[in-house]
């Protein structure tokens, strides 16, 4: 979906939002609401996805729009690092949407239990990262990428909706299918590079 006009219609569903939030002209309310209905219908015909749909998941918010954060975790064991399997047969490092009641910290700890079963301490911050300079992108909203160091402190797999199983990987020896969107083999290098140096400093875009 890394698309010029995937971009526009984004951009112009967050003009259209704003302006529904803050505008008080009921002439230009009008005009934000069909601004944002162009737009769902931009989408539509790029991806093939029906207008209403595209219209439930990419307008369906108030006020200012910003990016959804996601935590991703790197957890290190004898210089290898955690990956998970994902239902659609893709390797992960673990992690997920910030929920509203989680810091970074505790929403990176809740989502290795989640899916690894295992349990972590948050450490430190490898890197904050816009994903449209990264990742593959497939969902039409701005995503910021919290990369964090964890300690391993115990638990073991229990099989879950989310994954089927968990391994250890070291550089060499990376799964072919990762999960782009989610952490690519450069990411995973980058967790690498923080854990093996840890007077590296962390990054952000």
């Amino acid at each position: 979906m890394n698309d010029k006009w995937i971009e526009f219609a984004i951009r112009i569903q967050s003009i259209a939002q704003a302006g529904l939030q803050y505008g008080k002209d009921k002439y230009d309310r009008e005009r934000y609401e069909e601004l944002r209905q162009i737009a769902a219908e931009m989408l539509s015909l790029k991806t093939d996805v029906p207008v209403n749909k595209i219209f439930d998941l990419f307008c369906n918010e108030s006020g200012y729009q910003t990016p959804k954060v996601d935590t991703r975790a790197a957890v290190f064991v004898d210089g290898k690092i955690l990956l998970v399997h994902e239902n659609n047969g893709t390797w992960s490092l673990p992690g997920g949407w910030c929920d509203v009641d989680q810091s970074v910290a505790s929403n990176t700890e809740k989502e290795v239990q989640e899916e690894a079963g295992l349990t972590v301490k948050s450490e430190k911050i490898i890197a904050v990262q816009d994903w449209r300079k990264h990742n593959v992108v497939n969902y039409v909203y701005g995503v910021v990428k919290v990369f964090v160091l964890c300690r391993l402190q115990g638990g073991k797999f229990e099989k879950n909706i989310e994954t089927t199983e968990i391994g250890f990987f070291d550089k060499e020896n990376l799964p072919v299918n990762l999960a782009v969107e989610k952490c690519t083999r450069e990411q995973v290098f980058m967790c690498f590079d923080s854990y093996e140096d840890p007077s590296i400093a962390t990054l952000f875009d």
